[in-house]
């Protein structure tokens, strides 16, 4: 599992992203057996690592969480956009190619320079809403 264009921490927290279930915080990382096991102590050595897997395109932070899920797809830079289960945390990237340019246009036309596109939905995922899970339409 581990990617050579990372370093040591970068592939730790990279791969604990991978397993995890649900956005991960800074300190919900460093709180994980498998990182402190390898060494990792410290909440600036966590982001600098989640900084690094950032810039590579191999994760992504969670603004309304102020969380980090690894990217489920190739490593890229484009928009994406997270639907967001309010119920389990599951969190699911999803590809806004088609959105992006029209943003961008809107943006410009305003005379507003954007170099950033963040798109969450809060919602209740599949699995939720078949088992029965209270959630308000």
């Amino acid at each position: 599992m581990n990617n050579p264009q990372l370093t040591k921490n970068q592939n730790i927290v990279f791969v604990a992203l991978q397993k995890a279930k649900a956005p991960l915080t800074a300190y919900k990382i460093l709180d994980l057996q498998v990182v402190q096991k390898a060494g990792l102590k410290a909440p600036l050595t966590i982001y600098r690592a989640l900084e690094g897997l950032l810039e590579k395109g191999l994760a992504h932070r969670i603004e309304s969480l102020n969380a980090f899920v690894a990217c489920s797809s190739a490593p890229h830079k484009e928009a994406a956009a997270f639907m967001i289960c309010e119920q389990c945390g599951t969190t699911t990237e999803m590809a806004v190619h088609s959105l992006e340019q029209p943003l961008h246009e809107q943006a410009r036309r305003q005379g507003f320079h954007l170099h950033k596109i963040s798109i969450e939905m809060l919602g209740i995922c599949q699995r939720c809403r078949k088992s029965g899970a209270r959630f308000s339409e």
